[in-house]
């Protein structure tokens, strides 16, 4: 059916003029009729404003078609699966840790209905949300208590908060990081409450740096771990041991912070080790943070293990309510912890462990047979290839490691003049298919690194039809 053109702005239907033509009753039974008429309202309010600009052609068709199009952006959820072919594995922008069947069944079955999340079903009284994970926690690293918030930022944030509100607390200057989003530890100690004292230099810092600043007004001592980056050359750290001796001779705390936070040693992946919650606390380590979503493989969490009596201090503490998880985490958290009991299975389990622990030969065969379905739909004019590459493990974790990879790597042909333009173009024509594909422009090329390619299928299906 055509309509005639619209040439002035009387001539526009009205509202309820859009909502009985034949082309709304589909969305109208679909969507129903008050977000209908929004859409309208909205798309009519747009034509009004611009209706003299570029003298466009509008009918009712064309509006219409706007309608549709405003309806699908208002329902179609904007977080949505992708493809992340970055090279990051732990990619904080893209959601870090993918979750393990086994905790995704958890958290859809929890979140369906009443759960025992403060129950106790036993005695029929109140129970704790914690009490589902704090035997799995304390079991694995081997700490006394343990309890979780809603990041490790919010473990930090709390354990300063609770034994150090209005006291100083010493840092050294090599460890006062900023990690993503400008998110700054000297901010999170100030909204903690707690008053930092800069020891030492960024380089070398040393015991007594520590022993001169430490008195009745210090609250507890914190160890940062430097997440992003590294010192190396000249340089001195004072090991935990030392420090948690401090710290117990003057009758305060001795925290560490782990950042990332795995509780395998790593040189079983073939990895640098990283340093364990059990290992920190073997240091005599009160109290050891790390995160759940990282090198963990869970959901996004802070962990918090340590001795009862500091445990006990930072439950009691009225901020921690305002940090603490819900169902869906603690089933998810619940879940992967379970699956570190069963070694054997662990890597096959855990999907950031079974990546992390791809052999780049694999990748490589994986790679070789992804080439020409890119090919065909990439079409002119840009070269495609298969390269080796280097991945990053991300979100902190080990930022001098790189794991060996294989990548399709674009190149714009020599005959395009601006490569830049030509590069951002690929990215995002990658980025507009159905399941997003991210990828990284690097030296030129726009590379698809497929160690976190999983699912080849239907990464290929996307590829079928040109765009």
């Amino acid at each position: 059916m055509k309509y005639a053109k619209i040439s002035t702005l009387s001539e526009l239907p009205s509202v309820d003029q859009l909502l009985n033509t034949e082309g709304l009753r589909l969305p109208i039974a679909q969507y129903g009729r008050h977000a209908v008429t929004q859409a309208i309202r909205h798309v009519l309010s747009e034509i009004r404003k611009n209706f003299h600009k570029k003298n466009k052609t509008i009918n009712i068709e064309l509006i219409i078609l706007r309608v549709l199009s405003d309806l699908e952006n208002r329902f179609t959820p904007s977080l949505k699966k992708v493809f992340n072919l970055t090279g990051t594995v732990l990619h904080t922008n893209l959601g870090r840790a993918a979750l393990p069947k086994q905790a995704i069944n958890e958290v859809v079955s929890v979140a369906a209905g009443a759960t025992n999340l403060e129950f106790d079903i036993t005695t029929g009284r109140r129970g704790e949300r914690e009490s589902h994970v704090e035997h799995l926690l304390t079991e694995l690293t081997g700490a006394e208590a343990a309890t979780i918030v809603n990041n490790n930022a919010a473990a930090v944030l709390v354990i300063l908060n609770t034994f150090a509100l209005g006291k100083k607390v010493p840092v050294s200057r090599g460890e006062l990081v900023e990690i993503g989003g400008s998110f700054r530890i000297p901010d999170i100690m100030t909204r903690a409450g707690a008053i930092l004292v800069e020891v030492g230099t960024t380089n070398r810092t040393h015991l007594h740096d520590f022993a001169n600043v430490t008195n009745r007004s210090t609250g507890m001592i914190m160890k940062v771990h430097t997440s992003n980056y590294t010192i190396e050359g000249f340089t001195s750290s004072v090991p935990e041991e030392k420090l948690a001796d401090l710290c117990h001779q003057n009758e305060i705390p001795f925290a560490i912070d782990l950042g990332s936070g795995s509780i395998i040693d790593f040189t079983y992946l073939g990895l640098p080790n990283e340093q364990t919650p059990k290992e920190a606390l073997a240091t005599g380590a009160d109290i050891v943070a790390f995160s759940g979503d990282k090198l963990l493989g869970g959901p996004q969490s802070g962990i918090i293990v340590g001795s009862k009596q500091a445990i006990e201090k930072i439950r009691n503490n009225p901020m921690k309510r305002a940090l603490r998880p819900d169902k869906m985490t603690i089933a998810a958290l619940a879940s992967v912890l379970r699956l570190y009991k069963q070694p054997e299975t662990l890597i096959q389990n855990v999907p950031c462990l079974r990546i992390l622990s791809r052999k780049s030969e694999e990748i490589f065969r994986q790679g070789k047979s992804l080439i020409e379905p890119i090919r065909n739909w990439v079409g002119n004019p840009y070269l495609i290839s298969l390269v080796q590459c280097k991945s990053q493990i991300g979100s902190g974790a080990m930022p001098t490691a790189h794991l060996p990879s294989a990548a399709a790597a674009i190149k714009p042909s020599a005959n395009i003049k601006n490569k830049g333009r030509s590069l951002k173009n690929i990215a995002e024509r990658f980025r507009a298919l159905p399941i997003p594909v991210i990828g990284r422009i690097e030296n030129g090329l726009f590379l698809l690194d497929f160690r976190c390619l999983e699912d080849s299928k239907t990464f290929i299906s996307q590829l079928e039809h040109k765009q």
